[in-house]
């Protein structure tokens, strides 16, 4: 049985294919379009799924999309009427989107991918985000949080996953929600926006920001926000907030005379831990101290939200494993505390956790809950993305006349050779196997370094990646010794640090060793074993082995404000674009 999940229309649309229940290929639409979190059909994403498959759509049994788009028009009607006439250009935006695409989303699956109607299926967006965290993990049964902005009306769910692998019987509960306005998630973007970066895309700047400030204007951010301390439950004061009656701006004109004017997005961050040779700029240093500040205020407020949440949640259900989805999720520092300070031994993180991982929840909820199949594996990796075999790779540089090395009948010396370019300050373009499922660049379409020194971070981030000084970058390390370089407890028996959704302490005796992803004594990790990824690991592995340091530096294969190339192509132009030194595709290298 083939079931295909979609979700669009909102912010990065994706499409992913599940056969008997078993994942066969998930991507984001951005992968192929090349337009950064495009929320338009996910026709490529679909045409990729099938061909992958190798059926065509008259092989599918269903299509499920990620969410319910009458509740959501209802939700946008009525909510825009109670702050009208204020509300005239939401309202405004809203008709033209809504009436020439949304409201049709079942003649748009028609059409776009050409199965009948009764093939078509809805499923809540928060039960999409539910399903995709709870049948992805290994656990059979789990307390459920899913947070986010908004999906129909609601914007906050916890529950309980349960299944019965002998019956077959599987069950998603959701028994307590928050809806629209009130949203935690809507007040991070808030933040954000004020923050000068761009909502549903700059919300990990925020969380790279927050360590270089402190957390001192934490009362200004409870003005905007009521916590209930033995529940969690949240209600925000709508009058700090516009998002429900503006498209120009999120916060209002008292949330400005209660934190200033908001930092202009092209403004430099710089602080003393920053940049402490520019401490001649008193004004600008000072101001921007203070936006850190602000930075670490909401993300202590978010996480301790979050902390009273779930404490709440381990106590109704009694459970010791949680699984969560929904775009609040990628906030790995708070998922640390989560970890640390709540009853739950276990977290467990759908790597795809915001709206693109919907579209794989929807076909698991439509086959284990609606059709009541039983459970199969788990995801065991997230590399559900488009591949290219080294024949395609060699022809493709062959066609552009590009120089290369041909390391296909002897892979050993491949490692090798990109062992000695990292060791001697190369950056290599690395890009093997399926592109990764989710947001992270988990070592098949990445870019790797030298971790050693705190000059390669300044390389990385200035020549190549041309973005923005104070973001962190991740340590890649083998997952039997993540023990020796972090302050995780079992970390090499978790599930989350294997996608990068956790950030925990560096022990103090190695945070010198491994400079360019020490993040303020921090690190966004991502641990890997040989059997899921084995050319990555021996990447790492022999990178140890050469230096001592078990440790590779693992940023995303992209520039700014690009997607993580897919194709051949991509990569190509990348490595023309950047300073990097070095471009592994499949089994070729080419230098510059």
């Amino acid at each position: 049985m083939y079931i295909l999940g979609i979700s669009a229309f909102y912010h990065d649309s994706a499409a992913a294919l599940i056969k008997d229940g078993e994942i066969v290929a998930a991507a984001m639409e951005e992968r192929f379009s090349r337009k950064k979190h495009d929320n338009g059909f996910p026709q490529h994403a679909v045409e990729f799924c099938l061909r992958q498959a190798g059926i065509s759509e008259d092989d599918l049994d269903y299509v499920v999309f990620y969410e319910k788009p009458l509740l959501k028009f209802e939700r946008i009607i009525l909510s825009t009427l109670n702050t009208f006439p204020r509300s005239w250009e939401v309202w405004k935006e809203a008709m033209v989107s809504w009436l020439k695409e949304k409201l049709w989303i079942k003649n748009v699956i028609h059409n776009q991918a050409g199965v009948s109607f009764e093939k078509i299926i809805f499923c809540d967006h928060h039960m999409s985000h539910a399903a995709s965290a709870f049948f992805a993990s290994p656990f059979d049964a789990a307390a459920v949080l899913t947070v986010d902005g908004v999906g129909e009306w609601t914007t906050t769910t916890l529950g309980t996953g349960k299944s019965d692998r002998q019956s077959g019987v599987n069950e998603i509960n959701l028994f307590v929600e928050h809806r629209f306005p009130h949203s935690l998630g809507l007040l991070y973007s808030t933040f954000t926006a004020w923050l000068g970066f761009a909502v549903n895309n700059g919300e990990y700047k925020v969380m790279g920001m927050a360590p270089y400030g402190t957390p001192k204007y934490m009362d200004r951010v409870y003005k905007l926000i009521e916590v209930d301390g033995q529940t969690g439950a949240y209600h925000l004061k709508m009058d700090y907030f516009d998002y429900q009656q503006s498209t120009e701006r999120s916060y209002s004109s008292k949330f400005l005379e209660l934190f200033g004017p908001p930092r202009p997005p092209e403004a430099e961050f710089f602080t003393m831990a920053t940049n402490p040779e520019r401490s001649a700029e008193k004004q600008a240093m000072e101001l921007n101290q203070y936006y850190a500040d602000v930075a670490a205020s909401i993300q202590r407020v978010t996480e301790d939200t979050l902390v009273t949440i779930c404490h709440y949640l381990h106590k109704q259900t009694g459970l010791t494993k949680l699984v969560m989805a929904g775009g609040v999720a990628l906030n790995t520092k708070a998922n640390w505390r989560l970890l640390n300070e709540t009853p739950f031994d276990e977290i467990y993180i759908q790597p795809a956790a915001g709206d693109d991982g919907g579209a794989l929840g929807a076909a698991l909820w439509a086959y284990h809950v609606m059709l009541g199949q039983p459970r199969k594996a788990a995801m065991p990796h997230a590399y559900w993305g488009q591949g290219y075999s080294d024949a395609e790779c060699i022809d493709f540089l062959r066609g552009k006349g590009i120089p290369y090395e041909d390391f296909t009948g002897n892979p050993d010396k491949l490692i090798d050779v990109v062992v000695d370019g990292l060791t001697h300050k190369s950056v290599v373009g690395w890009m093997q196997g399926r592109f990764e499922w989710g947001p992270r660049a988990l070592g098949n379409r990445s870019i790797l370094a030298d971790p050693r020194s705190e000059a390669m971070k300044e390389v990385v981030n200035t020549k190549i990646k041309f973005r923005e000084p104070f973001r962190p970058f991740a340590p890649v390390i083998l997952r039997e010794r993540a023990p020796e370089y972090f302050d995780y407890p079992a970390v090499a028996e978790h599930e989350a640090p294997r996608y990068m959704l956790m950030v925990a302490p560096i022990k103090a005796d190695k945070g010198e060793q491994i400079q360019a992803v020490n993040h303020q004594g921090t690190g966004r990790l991502q641990t890997i074993d040989r059997a899921t990824n084995p050319r990555y690991y021996d990447v790492v592995q022999r990178f140890g082995e050469a230096t001592g340091v078990p440790v590779v530096l693992n940023t995303s294969f992209n520039l700014r404000g690009e997607p993580i190339v897919n194709t051949p192509q991509n990569a190509l132009n990348t490595f023309r674009n950047s300073d990097i030194d070095m471009l592994v595709l499949g089994s070729c290298l080419v230098r510059k």
